[in-house]
């Protein structure tokens, strides 16, 4: 509401409101107060005054649950004795009623207010209720307000519409919306999200002491205020920044022993000096008002440590008030309301040249302090110089000395080149005998530890340089400039003629450690880890050792332990070994929790996939105490939740049992209390799993007690861990509890499980019970033993070149199969053709699986996994088929009728593995998934890439089934055929005709084609256990890797027909060969012939007969009755045109043989068939 001489504009915000969460402190920002027929009024409390005021602005949020609620309400009222109704709003029968001045106005839109008095004020120190439910105007009662009211602040001047928009996140000069403004009976406020109102312009008040170590009490004024300035500097974020800060002395009417305040009260020393401060800080980017003014004094309230141990500085937390401010005044002046003693220190931070002094106007009389303002001004237009000024003075009158003296100096000194920073009134026993003029301070002797070497820098005098020889070139020297100012201090130092002696991270065992440097080497390792991504043994060692004795020999605050913790966060994400580092690395984050000093309470250092909180406990008050995680799934942003649950991503929780107190230690002067400390590990790498079938699948925590008297173990009351898996155990796979035991594999370290118990366990999460503390985490049990990474490494890359090389030579067996008609004309080139695309299918999904599994998409997976399997059991069912059209070719030679044999052979190959693969979505999708052989089988496919992005067979059942028996069976059927025609080819090559020979390479390429096309070097994969384990599983990955290899040089290279073939079609000039008659005596028998006019009718079909002069074979067929009783019998072809048989001596006048009136061939079988194909040679 804002009223300028005649007019009053009415701006009400409604915003929709949600209840949540409490936030503690004086601020209300971000909060809303809930109007009830309990809660019906807020009241300003008597001492928050509000002044007879001629202009002012109101801004207040509400909301309404309900229609009816929003129709008549009453949001405030401002009376007085004199005149009952000031200022107010409300709404009734949907009329808004507002009152300025006694005067009434009502309206349903909008409102022109007119004032005919342009000197009327509001009368002062009246009342003001917030949502008062019995408000009575001229006899006519207002109804109660029932809905939510927030942010109403109340400004003495007048704010533009304008104003009230762009301004909306400042606070009110008046009335303030925080808690000491307001009486609040039995009414609760309420977190609202809603209500963020991002703003970077601030104003904090705050009162500190100054403990000093020597134990004086004399800080100055400008001491202090270069202390608040580090302080603030350093414990405020990065985020907020600066602008001005000021320092007052505390006044009289506030130096008593103690200050009281709504909540407490907070005794002061008298020999502790106090300072009131005045910060002016931006925040940029812009944060919400309520997450401000709730997260300054959470930054201020700790103890503020000196770095060289020389003082102490806390402030009074009841005494912090953070505001939003529309802009910084020009000016700084002293608390209004208060009598100061001395001037103020302030320093601005940006460049200006103007010394202003000024006071403050309040309702009540006052004397304002002069204020003197100290601004850092560019170095072109002043040099900082620091004098110390000694004269005698004679004053007359009745004046305060002090005050003379100070405005006189302000007043005669150049504004633009000097200011007094300091003033003191010596006794007359000490009068000097004139001016004098003495340059203050000087820089005190420091040593200082570099990556470029160890310099001592000398006691030198301000505006000063000290020089020191380098220590890896002597000749060139390092320079330090002793900056002269109101605390005179070292500047950074001028090292670049100085060549590096740590160099490399074995250089770091030429430095030493001590107490006093533990800070340089902190930073010099952090320097050389931050250029290496991998770091090998010594190295690691180096780095452990050194962070041992920093450790050592160091106090931790918890700012060096931060420090450490980042450095062992960078090497557990390194691609380092640190399996013989793993319990060094635990002992080190132990020892940072066990010495950690300059915290109250709990503290907690986190990093990328480490973390660290140590609870200081009282043991006689210790009840149960819990430690909870919440992360990313791959631990890299570690939050911790003390003694509460955290609401989502939990991948850690450790509840600790009353009965842990009769392990503290018993109070001892000599002893530190008891402390419990938690850690997190994200990095389950670092713990090597020494159980074979088992894999970590959890983050590592871990919980201990310092000082404590006993080991803890055998606890009357479980320690209770939950933990998350970091692959879900959807398939419910046996899980572990264990812990790490530091002494296992020769004090290496490794899991065991010795006190350790599941409680229970799902698909996400396992609870663990344990009698003891340690370090805890989950085993999940897989089937097969991991090789060696080395071996592991050799294997994948075999696999991946020989699918490569594979899928390369299937495709050119399948295009020269396609492309050339006379080739395929057989059945055993047919089923060729379909077993090198079964196999081509199978190389390929493989080859692409990581790649598409990488793209996180579990359609995506299941897909290529059910693939995968089709076309794997595919290659499996050809080759089964390849068996029995062997069978059906050397074995079952008469009476054979296979009506659409290859159609029938198609509708098998490809129909039987499709079957199988939906019947495995049907009853179990879950069973295609990732992490591929974590806990699946090596039998079949080892040599797969093992790691978490392959698409598979999950389900231990459905692989055995669906994978494992169904190749066993084919196999069997397979060595059982293979058999057979080994020992029908033995009775062949004993009953050929004397004086023919065959040669031992054939037989061998024979029985290796053979071999090759019946899968049978797949059975090597079920003997890989074992001492011979990793020989079989070379052997293995070589030979089905490149099987597609071996199929193009025996069925295309190695055969003579498929050679002239690319001759006759591919090549040119004298490579060339041209079609002729008896191109198909070099063909493979049983290729499909022309029918022959007028066959005699036999009896019953008879097989295939061999022409004398050609590859054709004819079937017998009956007359057109009996036309579907013809058959062409399958043939061998493709497989025994390799082996080196007899050849039938063929005689001149053979034109043919025709069945004889029996049916019968006039050669017996398909052995004489094959006899007659293996002509002289």
């Amino acid at each position: 509401m804002t009223f300028l001489q005649r007019f009053l504009n009415v701006f009400i915000t409604l915003s929709l409101l949600n209840t949540g969460e409490q936030v503690s402190g004086l601020s209300l920002w971000g909060e809303v107060v809930q109007f009830t027929t309990v809660c019906s009024n807020w009241t300003l409390k008597p001492q928050v005054s509000i002044p007879p005021l001629q202009e002012l602005t109101v801004c207040l949020n509400l909301n309404f649950e309900t229609e009816e609620a929003a129709s008549s309400w009453t949001a405030f009222m401002y009376s007085h004795p004199e005149v009952q109704t000031e200022l107010g709003l409300a709404m009734k029968e949907h009329r808004l009623l507002v009152w300025l001045f006694g005067s009434e106005w009502s309206t349903t839109r909008s409102i022109n207010l007119y004032t005919p008095s342009l000197s009327r004020k509001l009368s002062p120190n009246g009342t003001l209720t917030l949502g008062a439910s019995r408000s009575v105007v001229n006899g006519i009662t207002f109804p109660a307000l029932v809905g939510k009211l927030s942010l109403f602040r109340l400004w003495g001047r007048e704010r533009s519409e304008q104003d009230v928009t762009s301004l909306r996140c400042t606070e009110g000069d008046v009335v303030k919306w925080e808690r000491d403004n307001w009486d609040t009976p039995f009414c609760d406020v309420f977190s609202n999200s809603s209500l963020e109102c991002k703003w970077s312009v601030y104003k904090v008040r705050l009162m500190f002491l100054i403990m000093r170590s020597d134990g004086k009490n004399n800080t100055k004024l400008y001491t202090a205020r270069d202390i608040a300035h580090t302080w603030l500097r350093t414990v405020l974020p990065s985020t907020f920044f600066l602008n001005r800060v000021s320092v007052f002395e505390v006044p009289r009417s506030k130096k008593n022993n103690s200050f009281v305040n709504e909540n407490k009260l907070v005794r002061w020393s008298p020999s502790l000096k106090r300072f009131d401060c005045l910060v002016h800080i931006n925040v940029i980017p812009c944060l919400n008002v309520a997450t401000v003014k709730n997260m300054i004094p959470t930054e201020l309230r700790d103890i503020y440590y000196d770095p060289n141990e020389k003082f102490q500085l806390q402030a009074d937390c009841d005494s912090i008030h953070a505001t939003p401010v529309e802009s910084f005044s020009a000016v700084t002046t002293s608390p209004p309301g208060e009598v100061t003693e001395s001037s103020v220190t302030t320093t601005t931070f940006k460049t200006t040249t103007s010394i202003k002094t000024t006071s403050t106007p309040t309702s009540v009389p006052t004397t304002a302090a002069p204020v003197t303002t100290l601004n850092t001004m560019t170095p072109a237009n002043v040099s900082e110089l620091y004098f110390e000024v000694k004269m005698n003075m004679s004053l007359t009158g009745d004046s305060d000395p002090g005050q003379t003296v100070s405005t006189w100096l302000n007043s005669s000194l150049p504004d633009d080149m000097m200011m007094v920073l300091d003033l003191q009134l010596l006794p007359k026993t000490q009068r000097c005998l004139g001016p004098a003029f003495q340059v203050i301070t000087k820089c005190n002797a420091e040593t200082y530890l570099t990556m470029k070497g160890l310099f001592v820098w000398p006691d030198t005098p301000g505006a000063k340089n000290a020089s020191q020889p380098c220590p890896k070139n002597p000749l060139s020297h390092g320079r330090r400039q002793c900056k002269l100012s109101l605390s005179t201090h070292w500047l950074v130092s001028d090292l670049e003629d100085c060549g590096l002696v740590v160099e490399t991270i074995p250089d770091l065992n030429h430095v030493e450690v001590t107490s006093e440097n533990v800070l340089e080497v902190v930073e010099m390792i952090k320097d050389l880890l931050s250029d290496h991504s991998t770091l090998n043994y010594q190295e690691v060692a180096t780095v452990l050792n050194k962070l041992e004795d920093i450790v050592n020999l160091s106090r931790v605050t918890p700012c060096l332990g931060q420090a450490l913790i980042n450095i062992i966060s960078n090497i557990l994400e390194s691609d380092s070994n640190l399996v013989p580092f793993t319990n060094m690395i635990l002992n080190i984050t132990e020892a940072v929790g066990d010495r950690m000093v300059g915290y109250e309470g709990s503290s907690t250092l986190t990093a990328p996939s480490i973390a660290i909180s140590v609870v200081d406990v009282v043991p006689g008050e210790f009840s149960s105490l819990t430690f909870g995680v919440s992360s990313d799934r791959a631990g890299k942003k570690p939050e911790i939740f003390i003694n509460s649950y955290p609401f989502n991503q939990t991948v850690a929780f450790i509840s600790l049992p009353s009965v842990l107190q009769h392990s503290f230690p018993e109070n001892s002067s000599t002893q530190s209390p008891p402390r419990v400390k938690f850690q997190f590990f994200g990095i389950p790498m670092l713990f090597k799993n020494s159980q074979q079938g088992h894999v970590l699948n959890t983050f590592v925590v871990s919980a201990s007690v310092t000082n404590a008297s006993a080991p803890i173990k055998d606890l009357d009351e479980d320690v209770e861990v939950m933990l998350y898996h970091l692959i879900p155990n959807t398939l419910h796979r046996d899980v572990q509890c264990v812990y790490w035991n530091f002494n296992k594999n020769n004090g290496h370290g490794g899991w065991d499980d010795d006190g350790c118990r599941k409680e229970n366990s799902s698909s996400q999460y396992t609870t663990c019970l344990c009698d003891h503390l340690t370090h805890f985490g989950v085993l999940l049990a897989v089937s097969r033993t991991q090789l060696d990474p080395a071996n592991e490494q050799i294997l994948t890359i075999i696999t991946y070149v020989g699918c490569g090389v594979s899928s390369v030579f299937l495709g050119i067996t399948v295009l020269t199969y396609t492309a050339f008609e006379k080739l395929r004309r057989d059945y055993p080139s047919q089923i060729l053709i379909h077993l090198s695309l079964a196999l081509l299918g199978l190389n390929l999904v493989f080859l692409v699986n990581s790649w598409l599994s990488s793209w996180g998409l579990y359609g995506l997976c299941v897909a290529v996994a059910s693939t995968m399997h089709y076309f794997l059991l595919a290659s499996f069912t050809w080759m089964g088929l390849e068996a029995v059209n062997m069978y059906f070719a050397l074995v079952k030679v008469f009476n054979v009728y296979v009506p659409s044999y290859i159609l029938k052979f198609c509708s098998l190959g490809w129909g039987i593995p499709l079957v199988i693969c939906i019947l495995v979505l049907i009853v179990n999708r879950e069973a295609y998934g990732s992490h591929l052989y974590t806990h699946g089988q090596q039998s079949l496919k080892t040599t797969l890439d093992n790691s978490d992005n392959f698409c598979w067979i999950q389900d231990d059942l459905t692989f055995y089934v669906s994978v494992v028996a169904y190749a066993a069976l084919v196999f069997l059927f397979n060595i059982a055929v293979f058999v057979v025609v080994l020992i029908q080819i033995r009775h062949m090559r004993v009953n050929r005709p004397a004086g023919i020979r065959g040669g031992l390479m054939h037989d061998l390429k024979g029985v290796a084609s053979i071999t090759l096309l019946l899968g049978l070097t797949w059975t090597v994969g079920f003997f890989t256990v074992g001492p011979a384990r990793v020989v079989l599983l070379y052997l293995f990955a070589g030979l089905n890797t490149l099987q597609g290899l071996f199929i193009f040089l025996f069925h295309c290279l190695m055969k003579e027909n498929v050679r002239k073939q690319w001759r006759i079609h591919l090549c040119f000039g004298r490579f060339r060969l041209d079609e002729y008659s008896d191109y198909s005596n070099s063909g493979s028998v049983g290729v499909t012939a022309k029918p022959k006019s007028n066959p005699p009718k036999p009896p019953v079909p008879s097989v295939d007969s061999v022409k004398s002069s050609s590859t054709e074979s004819t079937s017998a067929s009956s007359d057109s009755s009996q036309r579907d009783s013809s058959c062409k019998r399958p043939n061998l072809g493709l497989f025994v045109n390799s082996l080196a048989l007899p050849r039938a001596q063929k005689s001149p006048s053979d034109t043919g043989a025709l069945p004889s009136p029996r049916g019968e061939n006039p050669t017996p079988g398909w052995r004489n068939h094959l006899l007659g194909q293996q002509g002289n040679r």
